[in-house]
């Protein structure tokens, strides 16, 4: 589970942003009736999901980005070589180029606490720090600072945990996270991070780390029942892979030859049956819209990340998909045990206090200076459960909208 995401000076993201998991204290009746959005950690309770709000290039899409960017540099960074460069931007504006970039996450691997760091620029790891919490006191793994010379000793600190520390610091450059090294290197304490960051942070259902193939047998009979309770009309799905003849282009730089050789590839063939007629087969890639092929893929993702309470990433998660069917992938979250989903989103049906906490509901509004700010419903202290949020953002209550300016007259002057 993710308790706690920092971010600053990445792509619009200047001044540190704070996306906290963790539910706040809300006593109301409306709260109380959302008891499914949230589920037990230690003392406290933890948020299963998390919308953000924004205008158009507000930078909503920018903290998903990031945060895909960091989590992915886990285990990336190890095939950076010399005169690569990291595939992120500082904040553009004023010195910021010139500052490093930091991250930091606050998460839950095996009922243990760890709270994970890392600094850097375009083109080298600054510092990265790794604690836990074993025995519910705070405990270092291990620390990294670069400015500190060149001496591997002077760099970083190590706690009692790690085998032959040394080993793996005299074989990590300053491209690549300590972590990441540690993983390649057969470090138990860093195989385990590395799994949490590539297998449990679904950083995009699309490109999800769990071979299709076995998702779908894995999770077949869920998929047609969560298809049924979406109004699809879909009864039965099979899946095919067959053989195709293709060609394999191989130019010789040296000899400057081009070589074409006859292979033959294997093509994974998902057929849909309606209930209109269930003998006529849909291929799902060419016969269906593009809301059921995204449907398809989303809740076939789905289904293994629920079973297995991981969290999940989206970019504007009402793409191609109805407000309703929106709500209806919420819910599975909220049916779950601890699976958590994070999701940027225009939908403002989600806006109502009967389906989202006040503290599951974020914004992200552009500042005058072109960085953006990310805060909470929650934060609005004077706004009670009673009130319209969906039209108290429509108007402008909280920013994070456009203001345009669309007058009649305004607009004939396009004309002219």
């Amino acid at each position: 589970m993710i308790l706690e995401i920092r971010l600053s000076n990445f792509f619009s993201i200047k001044d540190e942003i704070v996306l906290d998991l963790r539910a706040g204290s809300i006593k109301t009746k409306k709260a109380q009736d959302l008891q499914s959005n949230t589920f037990a950690y230690k003392d406290g309770q933890i948020l299963k999901s998390v919308a953000i709000y924004g205008a158009n290039a507000s930078g909503k899409s920018n903290i998903i980005k990031a945060i895909r960017f960091c989590c992915s540099m886990v285990f990336l960074s190890h095939n950076y070589n010399q005169n690569d460069n990291f595939n992120f931007f500082p904040f553009k504006f004023k010195n910021y180029p010139l500052l490093p970039s930091n991250f930091f996450i606050r998460f839950v691997m095996n009922n243990v606490e760890y709270e994970y760091s890392f600094s850097l620029t375009c083109n080298e790891i600054i510092s990265e720090e790794l604690y836990f919490y074993p025995n519910g006191r705070r405990a270092k793994i291990f620390t990294r600072d670069e400015t500190q010379g060149k001496e591997k000793n002077k760099i970083y600190t190590f706690g009692a945990i790690i085998r032959k520390p040394m080993d793996v610091a005299e074989n990590t450059s300053r491209k690549t996270l300590f972590v990441s090294r540690a993983s390649q290197m057969d470090r138990d304490f860093a195989k385990k991070v590395f799994n949490f960051f590539h297998s449990s942070f679904i950083l995009d259902y699309s490109n999800h780390n769990i071979n299709i193939v076995q998702l779908y047998k894995d999770n077949r009979e869920q998929l047609l029942k969560a298809l049924k309770f979406a109004d699809s009309d879909i009864v039965n799905i099979s899946m095919k892979i067959t053989k195709q003849p293709s060609k394999n282009f191989h130019l010789d730089v040296m000899k400057n030859q081009l070589s074409i050789q006859d292979v033959v590839l294997d093509e994974l063939i998902f057929s849909t049956f309606h209930k209109a007629d269930e003998n006529i087969a849909f291929n799902l890639s060419v016969d269906e819209s593009a809301g059921t092929q995204k449907l398809f893929l989303l809740i076939l993702s789905i289904m293994d990340i629920v079973k297995h309470n991981k969290i999940l990433l989206i970019d504007e998660i009402e793409s191609s998909l109805h407000n309703k069917i929106v709500d209806y992938v919420i819910g599975i979250f909220h049916a779950s045990n601890s699976a958590q989903i994070i999701y940027t989103t225009h939908n403002t049906n989600l806006l109502d206090h009967n389906k989202l906490r006040k503290d599951q509901i974020y914004f992200v509004n552009k500042r005058d200076d072109g960085s953006s700010d990310l805060y909470s419903l929650f934060d609005y202290k004077d706004f009670r459960d009673s009130m319209d949020a969906e039209k108290a953002y429509l108007q402008g209550r909280f920013d994070a909208i456009p203001y345009l300016d669309d007058s009649l007259e305004n607009l004939k002057t396009l004309m002219q």
